[in-house]
């Protein structure tokens, strides 16, 4: 039964409404008994305890069946759309059962009384029972009120989970369209190798590239990473690539020890100089050089723009990939410049508490 199952009582009603029945059939009952009493009938203390007695009798009818009949309701239209439905029902509900009870009840505490040599007559009286159906309705009413704020409360809660579980989804598919990019341009790099004719380059570069995706493995599904571990990543990716380009391909670092510790999004530095590879000319002639520098609160990461006659195949997620990841972790986001001479691509360093709200918890 739920009347004495704690855990379906808060399901259906919102609480555990068993001091509050208490009380307010407590209430109500003198309530009702004042509203029904006539005083030049009640001259004895007997005959006034009976008078309560009969009253309780009336409030605990109509509560325990109003309260069953709302919680029969609430089963059947469990939803926000049915609410309107449910309401009108149970204001029905609450008219028929007072009345009902009214001439019922009144009728057999009456031959009760008869038997017990009281000489007693029942009759409802509306002027009456509109008073008693008001402070009824009120009652259900804060019922009513409960169980409306637990299950917004809830919908709040499970709308926002599942926007957690969606953004956290687009988050782990923009981590995992990183990985075959980065692939991607790695396996034309092997090419560029073997075209040259290079076993032993090759095997070398296929051993680095196996390290790489190891640490890759390793550094799992954090949404942000240390700058420190970002670093390690990203130098094991410069010597892949600098044995294609050897001292062609210049990274100049300017990376204070004390900024180690600020967080990024994983792979952002590694994909902004795998761009700059493959957009810009790497010559003896015209050799590459990267600047990666802290600049107040952001990694900046720049190069001279030396355009290539032909492109190298790609993705086009680079840049994309980096600023949604940003836009679905926090709000700070990245800057991108292009003057036509220079690229600069300014990076948020960020804490762990700079993560949106609902997102917190999705580093492991």
């Amino acid at each position: 039964m739920i009347l004495l199952n704690k855990k379906k009582r808060i399901q259906y009603l919102g609480f555990n409404d068993i001091w509050f029945s208490i009380i307010g059939i407590f209430v109500l009952s003198i309530i009702t008994d004042y509203l029904f009493s006539n005083q030049s009938e009640r001259k004895t203390v007997e005959l006034k305890f009976i008078g309560w007695v009969a009253s309780s009798f009336f409030t605990i009818c109509d509560w325990l069946i109003l309260r069953t009949i709302l919680i029969y309701l609430r089963r059947k239209f469990p939803d926000f759309r049915n609410d309107i439905k449910r309401i009108l029902l149970l204001l029905f509900a609450i008219v028929s059962i007072i009345i009902v009870v009214d001439f019922v009840g009144g009728q057999l505490i009456s031959a009760t009384l008869n038997l017990l040599g009281y000489n007693s007559s029942h009759s409802s009286r509306l002027k009456t029972l509109i008073p008693i159906i008001l402070i009824t309705t009120m009652t259900m009413a804060i019922y009513e009120a409960v169980y409306y704020y637990v299950r917004l409360k809830k919908s709040i809660r499970e709308e926002e989970q599942a926007k957690q579980i969606m953004i956290q989804a687009q988050l782990d598919t923009l981590r995992n369209q990183a990985q075959p990019h980065f692939l991607f341009n790695s396996l034309n790099t092997l090419r560029d190798i073997i075209d040259q004719d290079s076993k032993e380059d090759a095997k070398d570069f296929v051993d680095n590239l196996s390290d790489v995706y190891r640490f890759i493995l390793e550094s799992g599904n954090a949404n942000l990473i240390s700058l420190k571990e970002e670093l390690k990543f990203v130098k094991a990716y410069i010597h892949i690539q600098s044995e294609r380009f050897g001292d062609n391909l210049k990274i100049n670092w300017n990376i204070p020890e004390a900024k180690l510790a600020a967080m990024i999004v994983p792979m952002s530095l590694q994909l902004l100089i795998e761009n700059a590879i493959k957009h810009n000319i790497v010559s003896r002639a015209k050799p590459l050089n990267v600047y990666v520098e802290i600049k107040g609160n952001y990694l900046v990461v720049r190069n001279k723009i030396q355009t290539k006659s032909t492109q190298t195949p790609s993705t086009k997620i680079g840049l994309k990939n980096i600023e949604k990841r940003y836009t679905l972790t926090s709000s700070k986001l990245p800057v991108i410049k292009n003057d036509g001479d220079q690229f600069t691509v300014s990076l948020p360093l960020l804490k762990l508490s700079d993560q949106k709200k609902n997102y917190t918890n999705t580093n492991t």
